[in-house]
């Protein structure tokens, strides 16, 4: 599969519009190397800084954490509705249980500009370097939003990535129609 280099913004609506259903993926690989791929609901494209960003939210908890700790960058991939079932088995089963690449079949595809590999075939690769972190204050948050998203207390870690590039498959713009 051949993929092109696009603006950040070029799919930028859709990319939001699939991160609360069916979710993306974040693909990020640790000291060993080896890459671990979590489903992802909650994220923000914009630009701070004089920079495109992308920011991820993961929780400690998260073998994605630990990765993510050890890493210098992370990938986004957006799904075509034939990768359902992939999210859906990334978004429930852990990196530390699983191989997810071998168990979805899934192929690393080399980015060109960060560490973090991609995953061959999904319509929309994020190549992000990340350039900051900060963890939520609990204080901050409104009670409804503490009460909804965190009762356990397992308050997440922001990533903000620059994106470094963008790669689309030649029908990028139809197999984001869901």
């Amino acid at each position: 599969m051949q993929y092109t280099t696009v603006h950040y913004s070029t799919y930028m609506s859709e990319t939001q519009a699939l991160l609360p259903k069916p979710g993306e993926l974040l693909v990020a690989a640790g000291k060993d190397g080896k890459p671990n791929a979590m489903t992802i609901g909650w994220g923000l494209i914009g630009f701070i800084w004089g920079k495109p960003i992308f920011t991820v939210l993961v929780r400690p908890s998260r073998y994605t954490y630990s990765l993510l700790e050890e890493s210098d960058s992370f990938t986004v991939c957006v799904p075509a509705k034939t990768h359902k079932k992939i999210v859906g088995f990334c978004g429930t089963k852990s990196g530390r249980d699983y191989d997810k690449f071998a168990e979805c079949q899934m192929e690393p595809l080399p980015s060109t500009v960060v560490s973090a590999p991609g995953i061959a075939g999904f319509p929309l690769i994020y190549e992000c370097q990340i350039v900051h972190t900060n963890d939520l204050i609990p204080a901050n948050l409104t009670e409804e939003i503490t009460s909804s998203a965190y009762p356990a207390g397992d308050f997440h870690r922001l990533y903000y990535g620059e994106i470094m590039a963008v790669r689309a498959l030649p029908d990028a713009e139809t197999l984001l129609r869901y």
